[in-house]
């Protein structure tokens, strides 16, 4: 099983592929043993690809202490060295944009070019869902919760008129396999508390890097209009939205291409 202690901690990793180097970093409660996951898409087959589970979350180390942002920034950093690499191209989706924000503002020279997907800054800029209001609801409670919010067309109506495809989506936004773990609970609740303090929005400006911000037009997690305030802060940024909510990277078959395309363009 492929560990590396980087920053303090035993972060667990995976590597494949071949092509220039790329750090994934996944979202919310990301772990690498819930398939498919991100080695499965077409990343594999242009990048030498490297993901990891965050402190606190699947096969890595779960330190119970408060974490900050900075400290998964700072991980994600040790990681990059421990593989060798002087720098890498970074893709973070929703907490991993998150995280990559505060990779790329704390070490620069770590990151060449960077893809911030349906993500937010946090602060006067605009905060992602709040998902630490909600931490109380379990099972199908939160994935009834969270379909909405995911994708603003899957209201009620929709809801009523796709009765098989929204019980699909309920049962699979109820699964959480390893939650019975020791500290599996406690990692993600850390995480969470992270995740309420992050804010960049005043230092966006500093960020150096050719940025592309891929966001979903149907996001109710991290809104469109959060995305547009958030290209028009960092001075080398671009945006685009593609058809789909929060799952835009699933949803719309163009928006991973479009993200390899852009990170391999001179």
């Amino acid at each position: 099983m492929p560990k590396v202690h980087a920053n303090g901690i035993e972060l667990y990793y995976e590597r494949a592929g071949s092509g220039p180097a790329l750090l994934f970093i996944s979202g919310t409660g990301g772990d690498l043993r819930n398939k498919p996951n991100v080695f499965d898409g077409p990343l594999a087959k242009s990048f030498d690809l490297l993901a990891y589970d965050q402190r606190g979350l699947g096969q890595s180390e779960k330190p119970d202490r408060p974490y900050s942002m900075a400290d998964y920034a700072d991980d994600a950093a040790a990681l990059i060295a421990a593989q060798g690499w002087r720098q890498a191209c970074v893709i973070g989706v929703s907490f991993g944009g998150m995280v990559a924000q505060e990779l790329v503002l704390r070490h620069a020279a770590r990151v060449e070019k960077l893809v911030l997907a349906c993500t937010s800054p946090g602060g006067a800029g605009g905060s992602s869902y709040a998902f630490h209001e909600i931490e109380h609801l379990k099972g199908e409670a939160r994935a009834k919760h969270l379909i909405p919010a995911s994708d603003v067309r899957r209201d009620a109506a929709w809801a009523a008129a796709h009765p098989d495809a929204y019980a699909q989506l309920v049962d699979l936004g109820s699964r959480d396999p390893f939650a019975d773990e020791p500290g599996h609970a406690m990692g993600a609740h850390r995480q969470l508390e992270a995740r309420a303090d992050h804010d960049t929005w005043e230092r966006l400006p500093r960020i150096d890097c050719p940025v592309m911000i891929a966001a979903g037009r149907y996001d109710g997690i991290a809104r469109p209009e959060t995305q547009e305030r958030m290209a028009a802060r960092i001075p080398r940024a671009s945006l685009r939205f593609f058809e789909g909510g929060h799952l835009f990277m699933i949803q719309d078959r163009a928006a991973v291409p479009a993200m390899a395309d852009f990170l391999l363009g001179g």
